[in-house]
């Protein structure tokens, strides 16, 4: 879904810079294509900067396009911009922006269906990958659906939801690909156990400290829908957790 965001932002800052021209009293100056490119001085060079960041940017939203079908084509692009500086453009300010906004909805649909699609793929992985992971020797599953694993035991009280508790902690996707370890940051993570996922919040604690479980979350006890850089909608993830210390509740206050 960020990709969908990001997408429709396209739209919808093209439409800003539409309604910025709208409240403009002068048109656009009249800028002539040089006959030949000079870049010897930095305002040159500057001015042909500023375009090819904004070719950069084009160029990147219209690939993201073409990700799910929408063709652009890109010397009308460059048209646009062109007889738009050269104070010509072909659509006026109201059909640019009703063209926009129609555009706009084209990729919103676009882009929910595929991001629809990609989910349910993945949360039918999640679970084919689950059932096949319950199945191994030591697996334990819960009645929520979290599966843990103990490689090591540890001592002493098993932590509360209200506690603070201090872990090392590595997490993967179902294919072996890393998106978080506090072992690469070179230091433990602290938190209020009722203030992360689901099933860390079920899985630390049936741990002791100085237990070390491997845990199998399903998607709807971690990040559910919801899309990240990392962690791609309706994941099921797996995490490599050491607890480290508890905090309890009355210490904490």
């Amino acid at each position: 879904m960020n990709k969908l965001i990001k997408i429709s932002a396209i739209a919808a800052s093209l439409l800003a810079i539409t309604a910025c021209n709208e409240s403009q009293e002068k048109t656009p100056a009249q800028v002539e294509a040089p006959a030949q490119i000079n870049l010897e001085n930095e305002e040159q060079k500057a001015a042909y900067a500023i375009g090819v960041s904004m070719a950069e940017y084009l160029e990147l939203s219209v690939k993201k396009q073409e990700e799910v079908g929408v063709v652009i084509d890109r010397t009308l692009i460059a048209k646009g911009v062109s007889d738009t500086l050269s104070g010509k453009p072909q659509l006026d300010k109201e059909q640019v922006k009703a063209t926009l906004e129609a555009f706009s909805k084209k990729l919103t649909e676009r882009f929910e269906a595929k991001a629809k699609e990609a989910g349910a793929k993945v949360l039918a992985d999640g679970q084919a990958y689950l059932d096949t992971n319950a199945k191994k020797e030591g697996v334990t599953v819960t009645e929520s659906g979290l599966q843990y694993e103990v490689l090591t035991a540890g001592k002493g009280d098993f932590p509360k939801a209200t506690d603070k508790v201090t872990v090392h902690y590595k997490g993967t996707l179902i294919d072996g690909t890393p998106f978080d370890s506090s072992y690469d940051r070179g230091e433990p993570a602290t938190f209020p156990l009722n203030g992360v996922i689901a099933g860390w919040t079920e899985g630390v604690q049936l741990m002791k400290p100085g237990a070390k479980f491997k845990f199998t979350i399903p998607a709807n006890l971690a990040y559910g829908e919801r899309d990240t850089p990392t962690i791609p909608a309706s994941s099921t993830l797996v995490f490599e957790v050491e607890l480290i210390e508890v905090a309890k509740e009355q210490a904490t206050k």
